[in-house]
Formats: C-alpha cells, structure tokens, sequence
C-alpha cells in the first residue's frame, strides 16, 4: 500500500495559497483519477483506491500545517503502512516557482509541516517530492509569504510544478523511487 501526502492548510482561507501547493497535487491526482477525498478520519481527509493492483492512499491532513504530522501517524499504524510506502508532497521556499525535487529522506529545512512529520514519524528517512515556491523578494514576513496566493505572472509554472509532480507519483505506483527520482530531478 502506498500514501501519498499533501501537505497543507485546510478551509477555503488557504486554498490557494503557496503553502498549500501539497493539498494542490493531490488534488490534481484526484481530478486524474476520478477519486473523491471520501473518508474522513485521523485528522485527515483521504482517497483509499487501487492503481496497477495496489492500494493507494491520497491524503490530506486536515490539523492545519504545523501538525501535520498527527493525521499521518494513525493512518499509517491503522493500515499498516511501511515507511517506504510513504510520499510527502510540500512547497519549499529554496526551490524557484515551479522547479520541483525528488529526495528519499532530509531535515525539516524550516518547514514546520516537515519538522511535525519527522516528530511523528520518528524519522528523517521518508521520500518527499518539493515543490519551489522561491522566496519573497520584498521585505515580507516569510510566514505572510507562504499564506499568500501565487501572483498572476507565476501561474504557468505552478500549473506544471503541480503537473510535474502528479506524474512523479504515477511513475512511482510502477517503478522504483530511485528511477523515478532520476527522471524527474532534472
């Protein structure tokens, strides 16, 4: 089985902000799928489907950024999800709009969702795709920065950083993270 996690901030406040570019694949992977986000529980809110014969989870925590770890957890141990079987999807302040990341493990880096994961998971060592939302060139609080939306001009290459991303996780339902990785770290 494996899970895919999009990290974000739930409520129409936040939709579409950078923070919330995780919540954004999923929701591409959805609209590809013809999945809903059907079940609710553990914090979180989740697709439970089949794709090439395996169970696949789409979630979206609902704990709000910061705890994102605390909807993940459960859901792991209740399925009993192994570790490598888990993707975390999530915007990145280092990367520029639209360029993308693939890595198998890492630190937080400042991101306090990641910070929350690697608590709960008791663990660096879990794969992450990160998406480049650059950083604020004005003098903005960074914490304003990421709650706010995408301007206008950025739109295209957040439309294929989130694209890019959704056809990273479909190479992984069929191959090896390493290959796919190699592919889409370009």
């Amino acid at each position: 089985m494996k899970c895919i996690v999009g990290l974000g901030n739930p409520g129409k406040k936040y939709q579409n902000t950078r923070h919330n570019i995780g919540f954004m694949v999923i929701d591409e992977l959805l609209n590809r799928f013809h999945w809903d986000l059907s079940k609710t529980k553990f914090n979180g809110k989740f697709a439970m489907e089949h794709v090439a014969g395996e169970k696949v989870i789409l979630l979206q925590p609902q704990t709000y950024m910061n705890l994102s770890g605390e909807a993940i957890r459960p859901l792991m141990d209740f399925y009993n999800i192994d570790m490598e079987d888990v993707l975390v999807i999530y915007d990145d302040l280092d990367l520029p709009t639209g360029k993308i990341r693939l890595r198998e493990k890492g630190g937080h880096g400042g991101h306090n969702g990641i910070r929350s994961m690697i608590d709960h998971l008791g663990t660096k060592e879990f794969k992450r795709i990160r998406i480049g939302i650059g950083r604020p060139i004005s003098p903005i609080p960074v914490v304003d920065y990421v709650l706010g939306s995408f301007p206008k001009e950025e739109h295209e290459d957040v439309l294929s950083s989130i694209k890019k991303s959704a056809d990273a996780c479909e190479a992984w339902f069929n191959r090896d993270f390493i290959d796919v990785m190699n592919d889409f770290n370009s």
